[in-house]
């Protein structure tokens, strides 16, 4: 019996130990858990690629990607927003050295930015559409090919209805369509930065402050009308295209470069300026050509990647993602290259000049 009692006690003794030690190990468990949760956030967050120098185009980088934005639409927003990277740094440097006392670089930087999120659907006001928009896989059907301003809507409508184009011509149509369009989101945004910059200025008491307000007014009003001008230029364009059709006879057939022309033989070029402009008018087609090809590369990498992963073969599925890991640089630069160039093309064409630069 006394033994017995002795094995009870002992047994009493080992279940109240296990009922001290599993809350304690449990703890211990919860507690290595949550480290090594922490340690593998650690390391993806020291994985993850920076793309951008400034925040705020990271995070707007971020979101196209949680929105599966296709490869095409990926690399021509990196364009942009490596664009939009390079201006603010150059702004603040000039900042620095007190050199946009009026902040006129500075709002036009902001407005850059809004057209971006605008293009790109990024503003938080369509996050729920599909954003698959690569221009390679849009349907010609008119009713999947909708744009936001009624008269370019309607202008389209009649366009892929007219059996006046084969389908690698309304395929041009439709990226000249869109240009349009980024035009007018352009200037409706400039159009209220110049509604609120009247707003700040009618509550301006000093009379020096109110000369400065003045001016700043002035230039920015001189900008929205040429924005207008611009916009209802661009419009005609597309108007007379839809019309008469695409000239067999042009030099050119890049809706961007078409647009480019002629700008230049409305202002008041010589011949030779108008010859030298053409010849690097070419160059900068070439170029434009170039980046599509790699952005239908792209494109067909990305489908045959999509189907070798089902595949399960290792070799192949590494090969493939190398392939496209390239494309995908590849389309980003050029189509960096492009934007510049454009952007150039456009300052230097609107001043009246066009000097030789290296391409």
């Amino acid at each position: 019996m006394a033994l017995g009692g002795l094995g009870l006690l002992l047994l009493v003794n080992a279940c109240t130990l296990l009922l001290f030690l599993e809350p304690a190990a449990a703890q211990g468990a919860a507690k290595y858990s949550r480290e090594k949760n922490q340690a593998l956030e650690d390391e993806a967050e020291a994985k993850r690629v920076i793309e951008f120098r400034i925040a705020k185009l990271n995070q707007v980088w971020e979101k196209a990607q949680r929105l599966q934005f296709s490869p095409v639409k990926l690399a021509e927003l990196h364009s942009d927003l490596k664009i939009q990277e390079k201006d603010e740094l150059n702004w603040k440097k000039l900042k620095a050295d007190g050199l946009d006392e009026d902040g006129e670089k500075e709002a036009r930087l902001r407005r850059n930015f809004n057209v971006i999120l605008t293009k790109y659907r990024l503003d938080g006001r369509k996050d729920t559409e599909p954003m698959d928009t690569n221009y390679l896989k849009e349907s010609m059907d008119s009713e999947n090919d909708v744009f936001d301003d009624p008269k370019l809507e309607k202008l389209w409508n009649k366009a892929t209805t007219s059996g006046k184009f084969s389908d690698d011509e309304v395929r041009k149509l439709r990226r000249e369509f869109q240009h349009h369009q980024d035009k007018i989101q352009e200037y409706h945004i400039l159009r209220e930065t110049v509604s609120r910059n009247e707003d700040i200025y009618q509550n301006v008491i000093s009379p020096s402050e109110a000369h400065v307000k003045e001016d700043l007014l002035h230039t920015k009003h001189a900008e929205l009308k040429d924005k207008h001008r611009n916009v209802q230029a661009s419009f005609e364009r597309l108007r007379k295209l839809i019309h008469h059709g695409y000239d067999e006879d042009s030099d050119f057939s890049e809706p961007r470069v078409l647009e480019l022309w002629d700008m230049a033989k409305r202002s008041n070029f010589t011949d030779d300026e108008l010859d030298s402009i053409k010849e690097e008018l070419k160059h900068f087609e070439t170029k434009i050509e170039k980046h599509q090809h790699y952005q239908e590369q792209l494109d067909l990498s990305h489908q045959k990647l999509k189907h070798v992963e089902t595949i399960g073969d290792k070799e192949h599925l590494s090969r493939n993602k190398e392939k496209y890991a390239m494309l995908t640089e590849k389309t980003k630069e050029l189509g960096y290259k492009v934007k510049k160039h454009m952007q150039d093309l456009l300052a230097r064409l609107s001043k009246g000049g066009l000097n030789h630069n290296e391409l």
